[in-house]
């Protein structure tokens, strides 16, 4: 269950509003709607906030910490379906398509969200239109991530997922760009994100090493070759 935590204000919630694509320009009464059934929640680094097949009963807004969501094969191999950063919105899909959440969703740090009931949520959706055109637009953006991610696992190699993933997360840091390494990030986790095993990322990982693309370190991966990386992340 998650722990609610009272620090959270309705304001912090209308500037997460704000940081969402397509949400930022949500008429004033809209907002409020929103604000008026909003709950915080905060989950523990490793929490399951929901499992796979339960009842679709809330969409949360994620504020702080990383989560994913994964789907679990009857080898017990986990498939990463999404890794969410600050600011995104997870388990609409299910509420919208009146049906069970599609994959489990875990908690990869501690994690500050609001809950918004669903039946609260679809009224919402029914009473103003800028928000029901918002949420086709995310919606919309969430089926291309999904064909993207199937187009990847069919018909790119890991070396070339890894470097796609690297080029998508590498952040500006005192002239060079690296990839952070968070703490849950490990190479399992990594594998989990990318549709592979840990030996096969390991390899991968070496191979764009070798040829002079990253440097891998503790605590990041350093970005020496993007432009090569970019020419590998097509192969």
């Amino acid at each position: 269950m998650p722990i609610h935590n009272s620090i959270f204000t309705h304001d912090q919630l209308k500037v997460a509003l704000s940081q969402i694509t397509h949400f930022k320009d949500l008429q004033e009464e809209t907002q409020n709607d929103i604000l008026s059934c909003a709950h915080p929640c905060h989950f523990h680094s490793g929490q399951v906030i929901y499992l796979e097949g339960e009842p679709a009963i809330k969409v949360y807004i994620l504020v702080r910490g990383w989560v994913k969501a994964t789907r679990i094969t009857r080898e017990g191999r986990e498939q990463g379906l999404l890794f969410l950063r600050p600011f995104e919105i997870f388990g609409d899909i299910a509420v919208f398509a009146n049906t069970t959440y599609p994959g489990t969703t875990t908690a990869l740090e501690d994690v500050d969200a609001w809950s918004i009931p669903s039946e609260k949520l679809l009224t919402i959706a029914r009473l103003h239109s800028d928000f029901a055109l918002a949420v086709i637009r995310r919606l919309s953006e969430r089926v291309l991530h999904y064909v993207d991610l199937v187009e990847d696992l069919s018909l790119k190699s890991v070396e070339s997922r890894l470097a796609t993933s690297l080029l998508r997360n590498a952040e500006l840091s005192n002239g060079q760009l690296i990839v952070p390494r968070r703490e849950w990030t490990t190479i399992d986790e990594m594998a989990v994100r990318l549709g592979t095993v840990r030996d096969v990322l390991s390899r991968a990982m070496k191979i764009l090493e070798a040829e002079g693309h990253i440097r891998v370190e503790k605590q990041s991966i350093i970005v020496l070759n993007p432009e090569g990386l970019a020419i590998r992340s097509n192969r």
